[in-house]
């Protein structure tokens, strides 16, 4: 996992419950003293006990804390990569574009990165389907930074999760509609 992601759970643990937060979370988690830079991969297995040390501080499911960060990181994805987004973009034009710029540029910026591989289908001007898949199984994260985005673009979207990895399907369907 990229290092920019352990920067934002750190900002995130303090910012909703804490000052100390993180330390107790790197300790639960069997990661005392340990220091993440942005700028390096580690491995998924220290997101994986972290994100379950916050599940048990907090008493929220693992995909409750993955959602409410996915929604807490959007506007820092939407600083880092704005720019490679269209000015007349929205949420479901965001949504269905991440994989073709932000993924993309992740992937050949830095080649240890492995974002999800996301497929979409638009189902018209107000709905997406995103086709997840990654051996992290973080789909309740898109979920979130879905919901984080229609935030940004002061929209209002339905997100249901159709299918997913967690209950043995081969991957997530995540369907996106704007309401309006």
């Amino acid at each position: 996992m990229h290092g920019i992601i352990f920067s934002e759970l750190r900002k995130y643990a303090e910012t909703r419950h804490g000052k100390d937060t993180w330390n107790t979370l790197l300790r639960n988690a069997g990661l005392a003293n340990q220091t993440y830079l942005p700028v390096q991969e580690y491995p998924d297995s220290e997101i994986v006990a972290i994100v379950g040390a916050a599940s048990s501080i907090t008493g929220l499911s693992v995909s409750a804390v993955l959602e409410d960060f996915g929604e807490f990181i959007a506007p820092a994805l939407i600083k880092m990569f704005g720019h490679l987004l269209w000015a007349e973009w929205k949420t479901i034009d965001v949504i269905e574009n991440t994989e073709g710029t932000v993924h993309s540029v992740v992937r050949v910026k830095n080649p240890g990165a492995l974002p999800p591989k996301l497929k979409t289908r638009r189902n018209g001007p107000d709905e997406v389907v995103v086709l997840y898949t990654s051996p992290r199984q973080m789909c309740a994260l898109a979920v979130g930074i879905g919901k984080g985005l229609a935030k940004h673009f002061n929209e209002k979207i339905a997100v249901n999760q159709t299918s997913c990895m967690h209950k043995d399907a081969p991957q997530c369907e995540i369907v996106f509609r704007q309401l309006r």
